[in-house]
């Protein structure tokens, strides 16, 4: 079962912190788009963001999650206005709730790297429309485009095999740190196939390659608490609970291990004493779209 399934998992702290997703996401993959725009399903929609952001633009919108947490989050972040948008709890290998060649749009953000495509390529097969829409994104690992010290020192921290490394659940993380080249729509059922891409670099904002997408000035606090929404973060400290955050009153988990390398690497950020939690940094993501048309 993935982190994020789980009921132990705070889908509260998690809409909390995790990045937003820009206007340009959703103006891509509408301007992509053909034809009617009466059903829209949104897979794995966590906390409901995506279904309320293009509700305005579709008849009915559908959110699922295999998560019972993050659909209860999701019904109460959305207000009796949006009254076009649902919610259930269901996976994406298993759409029998709905109607066969209805689906105008498919979507899922930040969740398509965890599906099972033996299931789920049959599956919308059967449930888009010809000429409908498949629109699958996500974001990989955050860069600090200014400060290339502490970027080595997350990337290190994330995916050192002495580290959190080995607890994230794969194959998930490796296709989206690959943005998503693995996944191939079906050349029998998909059609004009697009991807647009971005990979960050560290000499300052923009640097990186493609288009950028996702970019945001964050707090070093506020990076922390990112940091702790992470999948991996919460399989390592499944595996070590005796490893408390000093913020709950403990001596120290890997975060805290971690921001304290950051803060001995990078001097302007050391500099900041006990105010560091306060200081803000450019942050871009590597992240990908991925869109088809169903034949």
């Amino acid at each position: 079962m993935a982190t994020f399934a789980k009921a132990t998992f705070n889908a509260v702290s998690y809409a909390a912190f995790r990045p937003g997703y820009p206007p340009q996401v959703f103006k891509t993959i509408l301007s992509y788009h053909r034809g009617p725009s009466t059903l829209l399903l949104d897979l794995g929609c966590g906390h409901g963001l995506i279904s309320r952001e293009l509700a305005p633009s579709f008849t009915k919108v559908i959110g699922t999650d295999p998560s019972p947490t993050m659909i209860t989050q999701a019904k109460s972040s959305t207000p009796s206005s949006l009254s076009n948008v649902s919610f259930c709890q269901a996976s994406a290998e298993d759409l029998s709730f709905i109607e066969d060649g209805s689906l105008d749009m498919v979507v899922a953000g930040q969740a398509a790297h965890w599906f099972d495509y033996g299931k789920v390529w049959p599956e919308l097969g059967r449930k888009m429309r010809k000429g409908g829409t498949l629109a699958f994104w996500g974001y990989k690992d955050n860069v600090f485009v200014d400060f290339p010290k502490a970027t080595k020192i997350l990337d290190e921290f994330c995916y050192g095999e002495h580290r959190m490394g080995p607890f994230w659940e794969q194959p998930g993380r490796q296709i989206l740190r690959d943005r998503y080249k693995d996944i191939v729509p079906l050349e029998r059922e998909w059609e004009d196939v697009t991807r647009v891409e971005y990979e960050p670099g560290t000499e300052g904002k923009g640097s990186g390659q493609g288009e950028l997408l996702m970019q945001s000035t964050m707090k070093l606090g506020e990076m922390e608490g990112y940091a702790r929404t992470f999948s991996v973060y919460h399989n390592w400290m499944g595996a070590h609970p005796e490893e408390k955050p000093r913020k709950d009153g403990g001596k120290g988990d890997i975060v805290d291990m971690m921001f304290d390398k950051m803060l001995e690497a990078e001097p302007e950020w050391g500099a900041q004493g006990e105010n560091w939690r306060d200081f803000e940094v450019e942050n871009e993501w590597g992240s990908v779209i991925l869109m088809a048309r169903k034949k």
